[in-house]
């Protein structure tokens, strides 16, 4: 993916954002990866704390990625998306997090990143409550938090950065497979953890799509949880074949899914014969569209996803935006973005991947 680089604007004079409230947090180990192009801290806002739209993003800001589980191809792209960003910007950027998905694993690496006084979290949350009162505790430090990816309650982050509007994804999924299948036949939904926010908004547009006129002969026979793990994966897409031995086709929403749904099916009799679709990106699957598993499926560009939540974190710590809707701010190359409803920012409509165009594509 080629991206232009911005002009870096000119800090024209500190002016620091100081909030009364102090924390402990307790320290954490695990997987943790970290670059750096800079250095500093603190947010810029106008004298009587206003937003100012025209502020320039302050240089050497400190901005933390904590996906749901590092070293996950998917999460990999996005942050490194936010790095790009983050280097066009002057800032410091750091990714930390866990190596295995779970409710619980991100708050220990949430409050040391409090304790070290991050200018902004941003967070993909695979759970959308476990998380929400170390956020709390951040913002109270002065910590900007946006979302991206997944979102966490309401009062856990400032904005929250989505891939597409949920419903066009859940829709989308099962418009697909539809005309894949000619609308009949028994078909599954192999997701993520059953506790992640984004896999289950999708969900739930998905099955109201399927109650629809059109999809009266196809019928949902089981959502399953491959807990965003490929093992697991793989083997709940063979154990939804074997309990459903006249299933037609597999939704999986989580681009660990689709990949080790795709690998079962390429070796198995059911190649040809299942039709599979999901999120997943472009290097994972194009084997399985070029081998016949897979004829199509659906993303967003991940890096820009992570470069757009940087510059969003970037427009919070320098005062640009305040997360209220309508207030807009400027993402580098993505060019002017608006703050929406509830605090979303939307990248745009997902796309689709299949044999005529999936070469033109490298993440």
């Amino acid at each position: 993916m080629q991206r232009a680089l911005v002009q870096r604007p000119r800090w024209v004079g500190p002016l620091v954002l100081a909030v009364a409230c102090t924390v402990v947090m307790a320290a954490c180990g695990g997987t943790t990866k970290e670059s750096t192009s800079g250095g500093g801290g603190g947010a810029a806002t106008t004298a009587a704390g206003q937003v100012n739209p025209n502020a320039p993003i302050k240089q050497g800001l400190k901005i933390a990625f904590l996906p749901k589980q590092v070293n996950n191809p998917y999460f990999t792209t996005a942050d490194n998306g936010g790095k790009q960003a983050i280097g066009e910007f002057g800032g410091e950027y750091k990714e930390v997090g866990p190596s295995e998905a779970s409710a619980s694993a991100q708050v220990p690496y949430i409050n040391t990143l409090t304790q070290q006084r991050q200018d902004a979290i941003v967070i993909s949350a695979d759970d959308p409550n476990a998380v929400v009162p170390s956020l709390k505790a951040a913002m109270a430090q002065g910590i900007k938090v946006v979302t991206y990816d997944a979102d966490t309650a309401p009062d856990g982050r400032t904005v929250f950065v989505n891939q597409a509007s949920p419903e066009d994804i859940g829709r989308s999924e099962v418009q697909v497979l539809g005309k894949q299948l000619n609308y009949s036949g028994q078909i599954a939904i192999l997701s993520a953890t059953s506790t992640a926010a984004n896999q289950n908004t999708w969900i739930k547009f998905m099955k109201d799509e399927l109650s629809k006129p059109q999809y009266s002969k196809m019928k949902l026979v089981k959502v399953a949880y491959g807990n965003d793990d490929d093992q697991t994966s793989f083997q709940q897409a063979q154990g939804l074949l074997q309990a459903y031995p006249n299933l037609k086709g597999i939704i999986s929403p989580t681009t660990v899914g689709v990949s080790a749904a795709a690998r079962y099916l390429s070796g198995s009799s059911f190649k040809g014969k299942v039709a599979l679709t999901g999120l997943g990106t472009p290097n994972q699957m194009r084997k399985f569209v070029k081998d016949g598993t897979v004829s199509s499926f659906e993303l967003w560009d991940p890096g820009k996803l992570g470069y757009l939540a940087a510059y969003a974190a970037a427009a919070l710590a320098s005062g640009q935006i305040s997360g209220k809707e309508g207030e807009t701010f400027k993402a580098g190359n993505l060019g002017t973005k608006t703050v929406g409803k509830d605090g979303e920012i939307l990248l745009g409509p997902p796309q689709v991947f299949d044999k005529s165009n999936i070469d033109q594509f490298d993440f």
